[in-house]
């Protein structure tokens, strides 16, 4: 039998009463979800079950990047931030501004890093060959971009508000609007994949992705602010999200998915 949203709901509200007596019996708080989350089926096939490769560096400290992708076929241009100038014509959709900081366990600005952005349309589609979502493609907006944090660690992005979009984790199955980050240190080995959230979505509760997270503080760290200051008069709406590396106040990362 295939499983409902109530089925879900069970689970995710077990797994966090699981959690609460853990901690509530003196175990740590968990910043991360655990990878055999049961709630999110598909965890349970994508991550790891071998032990990661070594790779002998001392022998050549260059030997770990062969294998690894590319950073990018060019340098990085003044429209590649802003993905509502990336086409012809203009995306269809509410223009956001997303902008924050990168930042250590200590506060201090990551300087200088690669953070890369994709996400689904206003609609709800990713520009993907294997997307299997039948909402229309937009012409004019492929839901990529890019850009290097500043001296003070700051990061800047225009794009349009993605639409949330069913998945088949279940029935009727549904992933709250989010934009996918990334962002590298000096090192493709050193990549680092999480996901931000939009203020009082009505589907968080029903996620279980989000829910994976099961601490209440570390989940509510993937939600962005509405920032008024960070609006364009007559063009965008502004979000505010700072993203923290390590630490107790980590921003929670897709650790081996």
């Amino acid at each position: 039998m295939a499983l409902t949203q109530h089925d879900i709901d069970l689970e995710i509200a077990a797994e966090h009463a699981t959690y609460e007596k853990r901690v509530a019996d003196g175990a740590p708080v968990e910043h991360h979800p655990r990878r055999d989350y049961a709630p999110y089926r598909s965890s349970l096939l994508r991550h790891p079950k071998q032990p990661p490769v070594t790779i002998d560096v001392s022998k050549d400290p260059e030997l770990v990047e062969l294998a690894s992708p590319a950073f990018g076929e060019r340098d990085i241009t003044e429209i590649d931030n802003d993905l509502t100038r990336q086409h012809n014509g203009e995306p269809i959709g509410e223009r956001i501004t997303v902008s924050g900081r990168l930042l250590d366990r200590d506060g201090r600005p990551v300087r200088g890093q690669l953070v890369e952005i994709w996400q689904a349309n206003s609609a709800g589609r990713y520009a993907h060959q294997r997307e299997q979502h039948d909402a229309p493609l937009d012409p004019n907006f492929t839901g990529v971009g890019r850009t290097l944090t500043d001296d003070e660690g700051n990061y800047r992005f225009t794009t349009v508000q993605p639409g949330p979009y069913p998945w088949r984790n279940h029935v009727n199955a549904w992933r709250p609007a989010h934009i996918h980050f990334s962002m590298f240190g000096t090192a493709f080995t050193q990549r680092l994949v999480t996901q931000m959230y939009f203020p009082s979505d009505p589907l968080f509760p029903y996620d279980p992705i989000i829910q994976s997270v099961t601490d209440d503080a570390a989940r509510q760290r993937l939600v962005a602010t509405y920032d008024h200051s960070l609006s364009v008069p007559e063009f965008s709406m502004g979000y505010h999200w700072d993203i923290v590396l390590d630490g107790p106040h980590a921003t929670w990362i897709e650790e081996g998915r």
